[in-house]
């Protein structure tokens, strides 16, 4: 339970509600003893014989009905309010649980992100939070409210008779006994319960991202089958969740029904004695009853605590990680980034792996293209990574205006980036919003220059609904070099003071390629160009090209001079040429 004393805080916040509902709370069981009370002068009336004739018994017991009427009315509407206060409460917090949830996950770097996956994260902010929630909301309102009427209950049948409340309610501690062993049953398998729910929710959802793969490589049914084992898995330890609070509510029903034989037999020893009236034993009947219901929730209750304490562990597991990249919202802001420069650069991605790069010094500034090209797995996109402070290095600096990267604001520095990714990720959004993906506003003037200038316009216009055409999740329905040139168009539209073209012309044939690397050249000569790839078509035009081979600098110059060396920067175009030859 210590997990969700970290909730305290939102009852704090939500101190009013809370307070409001527990009034609603105390006077709705106030209320609900009347009846039992109102019933037992009934009956007492009638028992007794001091009724004169047939219409002031009626009037009486009308007005007795009425009062009953009446009271449970009110009561109704006093557990409405109480509902409107604690539950509207618990949304609340549901609220600002999802959005601290979500800023976290803004928050996180990728360091975090590469060893999480997508459906563990879904579940803390979707299920997770849910569960929560049922015990910010129904659990506390059910808990306090079962509180409140044993209380009351309690005084009002010792007020009649301690010795029958004593033997009516003996089996209490057995239920007490029951429920502490059952609690820690509930709380195992509902973490169980949780755990196969995400590795149902991670299956589900890399399923549907991958489709495209699924679907060419037949393996349709092998999918099919893990989901099935894994909603197998899920179902089992959902279903021995149930069996526990199956077995657990009846046997609450057996010690009430015992409770209520002996409630008729010993009461109706104490009427023969005169020490309590056949109104009393009624009373008790109702009061047993109202106890039934809330004695009978305890196990509901239990379960939605034991779950919410389970995924309020793993929020506040989440919550407490720290990101290893430091936001400095506070930081140097400079008027333009006239120069980057990795100095001294090594990184690795963990304490026992290899290096990915290893004693790099670069060098970039304005209207220069530097071009870093190099085999897959070299460290080019880990560079890119580098200098738009997804990762820091591990060793060495990397400094902008010769300031230190780590001292500049975090937040001003990514805007001024324009990265175009070798995976482009494009929105389920139409064609415009998608492009103007990094600005606040935009004109369709800006909208066509860069659609024009990244040589998609012409297909665009071509679309049913043309800028205003949905595409589908990941732009599903674009062909690959379709994505590529939107995602250039969306860097273009973000007017950014750094852009970085990672492999981003791989889908285009080298006739498109070399056209839209021609309209992008006037485009550099006022920015700082960092182009990464494999091919050289896409780097030849670069003022330096810098080869980049497992994780260091093999050579450096221009297309022209890289060749006279005849190094390994030759023979990869010498291969390239070769396979070119081929497909021709």
């Amino acid at each position: 339970m210590s997990d969700l004393l970290t909730l305290n805080r939102f009852f704090v916040k939500y101190r009013g509600r809370l307070a409001l509902g527990l009034i609603f709370v105390l006077f709705a069981n106030y209320f609900g003893l009347l009846p039992a009370q109102i019933t037992r002068k009934a009956i007492d009336f009638i028992s007794t014989g001091t009724h004169h004739n047939y219409s002031d018994s009626a009037k009486t017991l009308t007005l007795y009905a009425l009062g009953i009427f009446g009271v449970v009315f009110l009561r109704g509407v006093l557990l409405f309010l109480m509902r409107q206060t604690i539950i509207v409460m618990s949304r609340h917090i549901e609220f600002d649980m999802k959005n601290e949830i979500y800023d976290q996950y803004q928050k996180l770097d990728m360091h975090f992100y590469a060893s999480a996956n997508t459906g563990d994260l879904m579940n803390r902010i979707s299920e997770d939070v849910s569960r929560v929630r049922m015990y910010t909301g129904p659990a506390i309102m059910y808990l306090v409210n079962i509180t409140v009427m044993i209380i009351v209950v309690f005084i009002a049948m010792m007020n009649i008779s301690p010795g029958l409340t004593l033997v009516v309610l003996f089996p209490l501690p057995l239920l007490v006994i029951l429920i502490y062993y059952v609690q820690k049953i509930i709380n195992t398998k509902s973490e169980k319960v949780q755990e196969a729910l995400s590795m149902l929710s991670t299956n589900v959802q890399e399923s549907f991202a991958g489709i495209r793969i699924v679907k060419s490589f037949s393996k349709e049914k092998d999918f099919a089958a893990l989901f099935h084992s894994q909603a197998k898995n899920y179902f089992n330890q959902t279903m021995q969740l149930a069996r526990i609070n199956a077995l657990f509510i009846p046997a609450i029903m057996l010690l009430v029904g015992i409770s209520s034989v002996t409630i008729i037999y010993y009461g109706g020893i104490l009427v023969d004695e005169k020490q309590i009236t056949y109104g009393n034993i009624a009373e008790f009947v109702i009061y047993l009853n109202m106890l039934m219901w809330p004695v009978g929730m305890l196990g509901w209750i239990i379960t939605l605590i034991q779950r919410a304490d389970a995924s309020q562990r793993r929020i506040n597991s989440f919550l407490h990680t720290e990101s290893e990249i430091k936001y400095n919202n506070t930081g140097i802001v400079p008027e333009n980034v006239k120069s980057i420069e990795l100095k001294n650069v090594s990184f690795s991605f963990g304490k026992n792996s290899d290096p990915a790069l290893e004693n790099i010094n670069l060098q970039l500034s304005t209207g220069k293209v530097i071009a870093i090209v190099g085999t897959t797995g070299s460290g080019k996109t880990t560079i890119a990574n580098l200098v738009s402070r997804l990762y820091d290095p591990t060793q060495g600096e990397v400094l902008v205006n010769d300031i230190p990267l780590k001292n500049m604001n975090l937040e001003w520095w990514r805007r001024q980036i324009g990265f175009i990714t070798q995976d482009v990720l494009l929105f389920s959004d139409s064609v415009a919003n998608n492009i103007a993906f990094g600005t606040k506003e935009y004109d369709t003037e800006s909208l066509t220059a860069a659609a024009k200038t990244a040589m998609v316009y012409d297909e665009i216009v071509h679309f049913k609904d043309g800028f205003s055409t949905m595409l589908g999740e990941r732009g599903v329905n674009l062909s690959g070099g379709q994505k590529q040139r939107i995602s250039i168009a969306r860097a273009i539209m973000k007017q950014p003071q750094f852009l970085i073209l990672d492999d981003c012309l791989s889908a285009l044939d080298t006739g498109t390629e070399e056209q839209l690397l021609q309209n992008l050249l006037p485009y550099f000569q006022h920015r700082i160009t960092l182009i990464l790839g494999h091919r050289i078509s896409s780097v030849k035009h670069a003022d330096e090209i810098i080869v980049l081979h497992q994780g260091k600098i093999l050579e450096r110059g221009t297309h022209l001079s890289l060749l006279q060396q005849n190094g390994f920067y030759a023979k990869m175009v010498t291969e390239q040429l070769k396979k070119q030859a081929v497909k021709s």
